[in-house]
């Protein structure tokens, strides 16, 4: 059966009963997220009032209030540079999802972005309320799978054009947030610039941060679990077998956490117990893939072992050394690929 026949043999599950569109609390939450990842955070209070406080108080003509002055204009550049870049993958993502559920008739909401006033992202991404009731693994397969494909697409553009913006400069004294990095962009730094000369690190553009983010988002979806992207993906693959080796990959991911001592992990671990490891079935489990998307599924599934990284991110006591913290993103090129950091500048 093709989709067009498909289309007329299932009705969409939500022509009994459909609902007044709420577009409020997600308008205002979009609109919040926009801020947080813009850097108006509770972080960066301290920052802000300092600033404000010494270009109100010092005369126009010194040169602490053209530093401060420019000082600011640095940081809200970065921010909104950033802001724009993270925003579009996140709309892309969450809006590839939504159209497919419009296209399938599946009942769903508007994207509810999650601001996050604090921390190095500014948000914990979003997430979209849908009806239960799929029509069959054909629906559940593009409505999974086009969420990480839209947002990817960006985030490989950021991640493209935001090295090419980056830069190589002297090692300084790092302080603050530490990024791990995942197989696909070590690979990626490497071919722009090779192994980098010693006592040098790379300065990440944040467009760069942005794709990283990205990066992160989509392969953390793309886990075979439950009501994440990879568990709508995997439960349309293999059906019902698919409950016995999601429990299989959870419990591997639970040794190797206790091996290899990771436990950043474990709060994850938790809300999957919590939300469920296994995939509630369609209301028909019979629909075949196409051999495309069978292969593309596959593929997007094991994207997740070059595009996450086993300790994405720590966090660096600052130093009491005096320096302004200006925040750059920047890779150190001791044993090149090592780490991503935020930290300050040591000129």
């Amino acid at each position: 059966m093709d989709d067009a026949q498909m289309s007329q043999h299932y009705e969409p599950c939500y022509q009994e009963y459909c609902p007044r569109l709420n577009w409020k609390v997600p308008l205002l939450l979009y609109g919040l997220t926009w801020l947080t990842t813009s850097g108006l955070q509770l972080d960066n209070f301290p920052l802000f009032f300092e600033v404000l406080v010494s270009l109100f108080l010092l005369p126009f003509n010194t040169d602490f209030f053209s530093d401060t002055l420019s000082l600011l204009m640095q940081f809200l550049s970065q921010s909104v540079q950033y802001s724009l870049s993270l925003m579009l993958i996140l709309t892309c993502h969450e809006f590839g999802h939504y159209i497919q559920s419009c296209r399938y008739g599946v009942r769903s909401s508007l994207p509810y972005f999650i601001p996050l006033p604090f921390g190095p992202f500014g948000t914990l991404g979003a997430v979209i309320r849908m009806d239960s009731r799929i029509p069959h693994t054909r629906a559940l397969f593009d409505i999974g799978i086009s969420g990480p494909i839209a947002g990817l697409i960006p985030t490989m553009f950021c991640l493209y054009y935001g090295l090419s913006w980056s830069h190589i400069g002297p090692t300084s004294s790092s302080t603050g947030y530490q990024f791990g990095e995942p197989l696909l962009l070590q690979y990626m730094i490497y071919w722009f610039y090779g192994p980098l000369p010693p006592d040098t690190i790379l300065y990440l553009h944040p467009v760069c941060k942005a794709g990283w983010v990205g990066l992160f988002i989509t392969s953390l979806n793309l886990l075979p679990f439950s009501q994440l992207d990879g568990g709508h993906v995997f439960y349309a693959l293999l059906g019902r077998r698919a409950a016995a080796f999601s429990w299989a990959v959870y419990y591997a991911i639970i040794i190797f956490i206790v091996v290899y001592q990771l436990w950043n992990w474990i709060l994850l671990l938790i809300l999957l117990a919590i939300f469920g490891i296994s995939h509630p079935p369609t209301a028909d489990d019979t629909m075949p893939l196409t051999p495309f998307r069978r292969v593309l599924g596959w593929t997007m599934l094991l994207f997740v072992l070059i595009g996450l990284t086993s300790n994405p991110i720590s966090f660096n006591e600052p130093k009491q050394d005096g320096k302004d913290n200006r925040m750059y993103c920047y890779v150190s090129a001791d044993n090149f690929p090592q780490s991503h950091d935020c930290g300050s500048d040591a000129d």
